[in-house]
């Protein structure tokens, strides 16, 4: 590229890259010899060359057999002005390829992008911390769509957001290879989630996927619990430093219910707190494959842990529970030990509760456990804490005095009457203190003065019967007021928990649409635009049913808005943009899917094994979620309508 004929880098598309009327064929790359031609100097100029990198894959343009990787790197890095990075290089050819920290940014990314295209060494590919975000997101995406030879990437602290979430998604409809996906800082919000939640409703192979230090918050909670609900693939989540709590916490442990895949599980630091210690526990009662469960610093105490442990009760899978950093004293330990003594098909290996301070009792305790469980190891924080003990409550001695006359069935005035020897409903204080202690009322010494004190607020030296009976109605008064608040706080503490285990329900059920679809009423009317479809209850509206226009079935995945994706493989194969929630039920006759991966496929044949060849009728597909109508009421309408001629006829 010389004087006039250089192109600036400036000029060239973000989008494509397109090399026109270029001096030398070595610059660029070819799609043949046959692409050149000499000019009047007796030049080889270059007629028109298209590098589409990203470009739909279809137009992907065959390049140059004889130039290698490392010449289509440089040449990529020449077009976009970036300087090549020396370490990817001299790393060409190796199956790892470590690019962390090196400052790529999206004009990197891109020529990175282009050099991988056809490379068939590189299975993992490291690009965290280099400031890509969403834009050199999208180039790798486009990459992805046609290199299946990648299958562990690294993408953490790029800064991708919400627009590269939606990439990522779209990438991973098509992609057949990846298995391990690290997506950790890049700064999604609540809404990106549903991006994965559709995502892997149909992407099975992806077995690792780690979304720490993201900001999901409650609505990301629920899109989440929706995406491990309906996916069979992944193994190892980590879900670390998201703010999931609440409504987030108790949708997520929804979805976990009915996960069935799921092995490894970090969600540490995300504030779970009591009400998702009590989810995650009705959670465990019937998932029987996760192995690993991190709960480091998530605000559980040790009525969190024994909710937990109900759990732990009927779980028989569970390996390794981290514990670590929680508001836990030796209560809460003694209370997870006790789960693996009193539970025979336990399978836990491992407690870690690392600064829980315990005491003799645990250890001795422990030591026994440890005698039938082997294997069992529990790290704590070392010998030196205590049970704290509950101050002692203050009893009323008018209340003492008040039930050991209940006891023997006297009256207070009876009681007073034997004081009172005189008849004058006065006594003198020595008289009444002498009374009480020669009497068998269980009163200590300091009870007696302070009851004294109550009964001669004058110092007059003279108690009273009315003061005694005035007395007694203010300890009655003050003690089913406190019966009342006891009563009002449990009250409120089974409503909270009953509260959570409804919504829990209720998630469980909005996270399994496929076996529990809800149909409006009106859903089987005809208008303009055609049938209207039913909806599965969305987890964001919490049994909420949601109708929409369009005239094809879809589901609502956790959002009142549909997800729409681009089709996998030729898109003149179908009108439109498609949902891939739920298959087309209206397609007439199904079009082959011959440029279609394994996962999408995979995806049709699970969610849609009944679509047949011929014309299908809606209502055929709605029997399983409504029944057929019954004709019997038109036939008993005749039969009144008989009688009521009989009866005319006998009239007349």
């Amino acid at each position: 590229m010389r004087g006039d004929e250089d192109i600036s880098i400036h000029s060239l598309s973000l989008d494509s890259l397109s090399l026109t009327d270029y001096e030398n064929p070595h610059d660029v790359i070819l799609e043949d010899e046959g692409d050149t031609e000499p000019d009047a100097q007796g030049k080889n100029r270059i007629k028109t060359v298209g590098l589409r990198c990203f470009s739909p894959v279809s137009e992907l343009k065959l390049i140059r057999k004889d130039l290698s990787t490392e010449e289509l790197y440089l040449q990529a890095c020449k077009l976009v002005g970036v300087v090549p990075v020396r370490y990817f290089l001299r790393n060409l050819g190796s199956a790892t390829i470590n690019l962390n920290h090196h400052g790529l940014g999206p004009l990197g990314a891109k020529a990175l992008a282009i050099a991988l295209v056809t490379d068939m060494h590189t299975t993992t590919l490291e690009l965290a911390d280099n400031y890509l975000l969403a834009e050199g997101a999208r180039y790798l995406t486009e990459m992805l769509r046609a290199n299946f030879t990648i299958q562990n990437l690294d993408l953490s602290d790029n800064h991708i957001q919400s627009a590269g979430a939606e990439c990522i998604a779209k990438m991973l409809l098509e992609n057949i290879s990846i298995k391990s996906l690290k997506l950790s800082g890049s700064k999604f919000a609540e809404d990106d989630a549903k991006w994965f939640a559709d995502a892997f409703a149909s992407n099975y192979r992806v077995k690792e996927l780690d979304l720490s230090h993201n900001q999901f918050c409650g609505r990301g909670g629920e899109h989440l619990g929706q995406m491990i609900a309906n996916n069979d693939g992944l193994e190892a989540l980590d879900l670390s430093w998201n703010h999931l709590r609440m409504k987030g916490a108790v949708a997520f442990c929804a979805g976990l219910k009915v996960n069935t895949t799921l092995k490894h599980l970090d969600l540490s630091f995300n504030g779970f707190g009591n009400e998702g210690a009590l989810a995650l526990g009705e959670a465990l009662k019937f998932n029987n494959t996760l192995v690993h469960l991190d709960l480091n610093n998530n605000r559980i105490t040790d009525e969190g842990a024994s909710l937990l442990c109900k759990g732990l009760e009927a779980n028989d899978t569970l390996r390794v529970l981290q514990m670590a950093y929680n508001s836990l004293t030796v209560e809460g330990a003694l209370t997870f030990i006790n789960v693996v003594k009193n539970t025979p098909k336990t399978a836990i290996e491992e407690i870690n509760i690392c600064n829980v301070l315990v005491n003799e009792n645990f250890v001795q305790l422990l030591e026994l456990i440890c005698q039938e469980h082997p294997s069992l190891e529990v790290h704590y924080g070392g010998v030196g804490g205590f049970i704290a003990k509950k101050p002692r409550k203050r009893i009323d001695p008018m209340k003492v005095i008040q039930d050991y006359l209940d006891q023997r069935k006297l009256r207070l005035w009876d009681f007073f009457r034997n004081i009172d020897k005189d008849g004058t409903m006065r006594v003198p204080v020595v008289d009444f203190r002498k009374a009480v202690q020669q009497s068998s009322i269980p009163l200590e010494k300091f009870q007696i003065e302070e009851l004294i004190q109550r009964l001669d607020r004058d110092r007059t030296g003279i108690v009273d019967y009315r003061g005694l009976a005035d007395t007694r109605k203010q300890m009655m008064r003050d003690h089913r007021r406190q019966l009342r608040k006891v009563e009002s706080r449990q009250k409120k503490e089974k409503q909270k928990s009953d509260r959570i285990l409804k919504t829990f329900e209720s998630a469980v059920e909005a996270v399994t649409p496929r076996s529990s679809m809800i149909i409006s009423p009106g859903a089987a009317k005809e208008d303009s635009s055609g049938l209207q479809p039913f909806s599965a209850t969305p987890l964001s509206s919490w049994h909420h049913i949601i109708m929409s226009n369009s005239s094809r079935y879809s589901v609502n995945n956790m959002s009142s808005e549909h997800v729409h994706l681009p089709m996998i493989g030729n898109p003149s194969s179908s009108p439109g943009m498609r949902s891939y929630s739920q298959p087309n039920l209206f397609a007439s006759i199904p079009k082959p899917s011959t440029s279609k991966p394994a996962s999408a496929q995979g995806m049709h044949s699970r969610s849609n094994p009944s679509v047949s060849s011929s014309k299908l009728s809606p209502t055929a597909n709605l029997t399983r979620s409504r029944p057929a109508l019954n004709t019997e009421p038109t036939s008993k309408t005749k039969v009144k309508g008989k009688k009521k001629t009989k009866k005319r006829k006998e009239k007349i």
